[in-house]
């Protein structure tokens, strides 16, 4: 009678659910590596580097149909009791090279694995980001000088790298080849190789070489922002943020904004090289910063990736931006920027690599592509806006069939720069306002101070900085603020009427102003400066309509703040202000740095180079110079938050003024359509 046949035993990994079927007595490395799950070793399965640890999930798993025991994995062998008496392996965990499959597992591989404990992980957002790093640290031990084996340091020491490791055609630097043979003695034959290798087909390079065991590596992940630059150093092995910094970006020397340093570069014979060094001398005086603060040194950076608009892009990478500054607005470069980070001047590792984001079009550039990889709506079946909020906003629309992208010249009026009491946020400066609508007192919160100016402790809270201007955030609540209490129309008018009941209502010529804070400086909101927000709050919304209008769109399904000014905005303002279109405002968030964490996700998976390489190759620019409907959205974009669109969910929420039921000036039937909001 014939035996009944048996099935291999079913292995799934966690988090990525991918499963498969491997005989009894495979390696738990082999059959991840197997499946395309990526499990860290540096040290080619001799159980001394640790980090290919893994965990058993004991248990019925019905969804999956898997009934995982503990008893389906091999008993520790020799290399876990070694390494746990040397180092630790917790409770539960294994160490995959070492781990053999003897039935169904359930696997979870840990993405946030770290060995080193006496670096403390800095704060994040909390994400974790599986990796799948194009440097990778190999461990080899080498076979030592042979008379009657005449083969060199070097080519014995591919020999190993392919033997233990599979790598062939290995391309090395040159400068690499003058310190092989100290290195390899220094290490008593043994020697750790840090290998890159971006893309699956490429061919590998070697970019350092250690002596005996090491078991970390970092990174860099850059946004320039042509504000603030900030910089992290993130571990390659454990995924960990180890350190951050940011400064000034110092080119704010030559020009406030973009197109002030594109003039630059024009107008002087040396700007160019004086914009890039200036950059870069302050990207290599933070990554000092960071490594001083983690305790390591510059030459364990061996992977650097930068996020930037396109003028920062080209003038980091050292081009001169001119053909940016006027249309058809072209890029030298727009697709991902691959180099040796030593040719940038930066003092790192002397074969590190250097990986930039593609830009998107010529004034959407690769901090939008960051952005874009970071919140992902080309991984949605929903309709997801995504803003990045600045002197030139950047605007992202789209799911998974199809993303329009386009950018909007907002100018600096919400960074504080066309603002009369306008400043950027720092201690001082007012961020939260709210007006009573009846006495039309403000109130007001101060940065640097939780009390606000009516509550016990405020005078105290500021004694330090005083009060010293409005910032961004405040910017957009005090206008807002101002329409829903009444003291200006949907047009942006300030009411002198008001001035009868309320002496913060203040005249200045033939317009009136609304005086904010009585103190040393007065703060006052001028006609003028009400203005200054409509033209850039109607360049935003307009681009953003046009994006709506290139897909058939009526409303968006949600929204993305994104940048540091992004983060500080209430959405319910920018709404009423009518920066963005009418949304559920549950489905409104601010997320920070987005730009800084896609730059992240790009050094800690390659598979993410790919990812946004595709994704910007599909999306469809959109010029809105030239789009001939801007100009209609542009003028209905004036009024507050608008003059032809409603917005039904925001009404649920804020009580908004009567609206005038006046024609929208443009002939559009949007304008007469809706006269007055809900509630």
């Amino acid at each position: 009678m014939d035996k009944p046949m048996t099935q291999d035993p079913l292995v799934l990994f966690m988090p990525s659910g991918k499963r498969g079927r491997f005989p009894r007595g495979t390696a738990i490395i082999d059959a991840a590596r197997e499946l395309g799950v990526y499990v860290e070793s540096v040290c080619g399965g001799r159980g001394i580097c640790g980090r290919c640890q893994c965990e058993v999930q004991t248990g019925q798993f019905a969804k999956h149909g898997i009934t995982s025991k503990a008893e389906n994995i091999s008993p520790l062998g020799a290399k876990e009791i070694r390494y746990a008496e040397k180092r630790e392996l917790k409770e539960g965990r294994r160490l995959s090279c070492s781990a053999y499959i003897e039935g169904d597992l359930v696997i979870d591989i840990p993405q946030d694995l770290q060995i080193n404990a006496q670096i403390v992980r800095k704060a994040d957002d909390g994400r974790i980001i599986e990796r799948n790093t194009a440097v990778h640290l190999c461990y080899v031990e080498i076979d030592e000088p042979d008379m009657h084996k005449p083969l060199g340091d070097f080519d014995r020491l591919k020999a190993a790298l392919e033997k233990d490791w599979g790598l062939t055609g290995l391309t090395v630097d040159f400068a690499i080849l003058p310190t092989i043979q100290k290195v390899l003695r220094q290490g008593e034959w043994k020697a750790t190789v840090a290998v890159h290798r971006d893309e699956e087909e490429g061919r590998a390079r070697i970019i350092a070489v250690y002596p005996g065991f090491k078991n970390e590596a970092y990174g860099i992940a850059c946004d320039i922002g042509s504000t603030t630059i900030a910089l992290h150093l993130v571990s390659l092995l454990s995924g960990s943020t180890i350190a951050s910094s940011g400064t000034p970006n110092p080119q704010i020397r030559f020009g406030e904004d973009l197109m002030s340093r594109v003039s630059y570069v024009m107008m002087n014979p040396d700007g160019r090289g004086a914009l890039t060094d200036a950059v870069r001398k302050a990207l290599d005086e933070l990554i000092g910063q960071v490594c001083a603060e983690a305790g390591i040194d510059r030459r364990d950076i061996l992977d650097l990736v930068f996020v930037g608009n396109p003028i920062m892009h080209h003038l980091f990478l050292g081009i001169d931006p001119t053909e940016l500054g006027g249309a058809p607005f072209a890029l030298a470069v727009s697709g991902p920027v691959n180099a040796n980070a030593a040719e940038m001047g930066l003092d790192v590792n002397p074969g590190a690599r250097l990986y930039m984001l593609p830009c998107i079009a010529g004034h959407v550039g690769a901090d939008a592509a960051a952005v874009t990889l970071c919140e992902g709506p080309h991984r949605q079946d929903s309709q997801m806006l995504v803003v990045d909020v600045g002197t030139n906003a950047e605007i992202v629309l789209g799911n998974r069939d199809r993303v329009v992208s386009a950018s909007s010249p907002t100018g600096p009026a919400f960074e504080g720069a066309e603002i009369s009491c306008g400043q950027r946020a720092a201690p001082g400066a007012i961020e939260r306002v709210r007006i009573d609508p009846e006495t039309l007192e403000p109130r007001v919160r101060v940065i640097g101070c939780d009390k606000w100016s009516n509550e016990e402790g405020f005078s105290e809270g500021v004694a330090r900085t005083g009060v010293t201007g409005v910032c961004g955030s405040a910017i957009i609540e005090v206008v807002a603020e101002m329409y829903l209490s009444g003291i200006i129309s949907e047009d942006g008018v300030v009411d002198g009427s008001l001035a009868a009941r309320s002496n913060r209502i203040v005249q200045e010529g033939r317009t009136f102003s609304y005086l904010l804070w009585r103190g040393e400086p007065e703060l006052v909101i001028k006609q003028t400066d009400v203005r200054a927000v409509q033209l850039a709050k109607a360049a935003l919304y307009a681009g953003i309509r046009l994006l709506m209008d290139k897909k058939g769109l009526a409303a968006v399904d949600s929204i993305s703040f994104a940048g540091a000014f992004g983060t500080f905005i209430d959405p319910k303002y920018a709404m009423v202000l009518g920066l963005i279109p009418d949304c559920d405002l549950s489905k409104v968030k601010a997320v920070g740095n987005a730009a800084g964490y896609g730059a992240k996700m790009a050094l800690l998976n390659r598979g993410y180079r790919r990812e946004i390489e595709e994704t910007v190759r599909r999306v469809e620019k959109i010029e809105t110079a030239l789009e001939p409907d801007f100009q209609r959205h542009f003028v209905n974009a004036m009024a507050l938050p608008n003059k032809a669109d409603a917005f039904p969910n925001l009404a649920k929420e804020v009580r908004l003024p009567a609206r005038k039921a006046a024609e929208t000036g443009d002939g559009s039937e949007g304008g007469r359509r809706r006269r007055r909001s809900r509630g």
